[in-house]
């Protein structure tokens, strides 16, 4: 008997002890109030352009939350191409983009849970996989029976895709557009903190894991990072729909994650388009890496853009239509 107690002494010390550094880690870090952006993202340079945003319309969930969702009616028989925005932003990032494709496709953006003008909760989702969920209810509700479906993401949306081919629901999509994707902090791609742009609360970040692991989800709204957006972004007419932080759980389902090797693999045909001056990754070390896991991409590399413009880089767009035009 007293073997048996002193196991349970020994196996509840190897439980306790891992939850209490875990909270201690947890408690140890909080958000700043406010971050300067000294090295972010050039967003000033894209409120600059003026783009005249798509109206939204309310695209049901399984949960009951309606997706904002931008929609341009392409040629009959073309195929369904859905645009996911990167961090901190909302599908406004693609109006332009948007109307370009739009004589080759029927064109979705969506504002992802968390972000844009509605966000429900901003910064946060009810748990670790809903925006594959999302996604996948999405091209449910506007996919035509036998109709091509192309996910094409920026940046954080670029890994979101990743994570969705590598996922469950990876047979609801016929091709990929990756344009400059975020893969995981320690890929070969990424600079530190995306160039300045992302501020993971590390500690947090081990912390909310480790509970993770004994399955503990009571603090998964926490959060875990946070973006460095420009006074410029807050000051103008679109302040109001930025997202400068993000949850715990937000920020896991918005990436592939650490196997991200293996979520590679699964990615169905694909187009990776990246700017040569890009602040936040190595446009260089994306093929390969991906070519390393994967024999369906092809990549295109655009000289003289950065980050954000690779999305409006005309390049861009000529490489989007030759790509959708495979699936015509």
């Amino acid at each position: 008997m007293n073997l048996v107690f002193g196991g349970l002494k020994i196996a509840a010390v190897f439980v306790v002890v891992p939850l209490v550094i875990a909270l201690g880690l947890i408690a140890s870090q909080k958000p700043q109030a406010a971050l300067k952006s000294e090295r972010g993202l050039d967003f000033p340079g894209q409120l600059a352009k003026n783009l005249e945003d798509l109206p939204t319309s309310p695209v049901p969930m399984r949960d009951g939350w309606a997706m904002p969702t931008r929609r341009i009616d392409g040629p009959a028989q073309s195929p369904l191409v859905i645009l996911v925005h990167g961090s901190g932003w909302h599908g406004g990032q693609f109006s332009g983009l948007a109307r370009t494709l739009s004589g080759k496709a029927t064109i979705l953006v969506p504002d992802l849970r968390g972000h844009g003008a509605t966000p429900e909760r901003r910064g946060d989702v009810d748990y670790i996989g809903q925006m594959e969920d999302d996604l996948a209810d999405l091209i449910s509700a506007s996919r035509q029976p036998g109709q091509k479906v192309v996910l094409l993401g920026h940046s954080s949306g670029g890994g979101l895709v990743i994570r969705f081919a590598g996922g469950a629901y990876r047979n609801l999509i016929d091709g990929a557009v990756l344009l400059a994707p975020f893969v995981h902090h320690s890929a070969p791609t990424t600079r530190k903190n995306s160039g300045g742009w992302a501020h993971p609360l590390l500690r947090r970040i081990i912390g909310l894991s480790m509970l993770n692991t004994f399955r503990i989800h009571a603090l998964d709204h926490l959060t875990a990072i946070q973006f460095a957006m420009p006074q410029a972004v807050f000051e103008g007419p679109l302040g109001h729909t930025a997202t400068t932080q993000y949850s715990w759980r937000l920020n896991v389902g918005f990436a592939p994650g650490s196997n991200y090797k293996a979520a590679i693999a699964k990615l169905p045909r694909f187009l990776l388009v990246a700017g040569a001056e890009d602040e936040a990754f190595i446009s260089d070390a994306y093929e390969p890496l991906f070519s390393g896991q994967n024999s369906e991409g092809r990549y295109q590399i655009v000289p003289e853009v950065g980050h954000l413009d690779i999305v409006d880089a005309e390049p861009t767009a000529e490489a989007i239509v030759g790509f959708i035009d495979e699936f015509n």
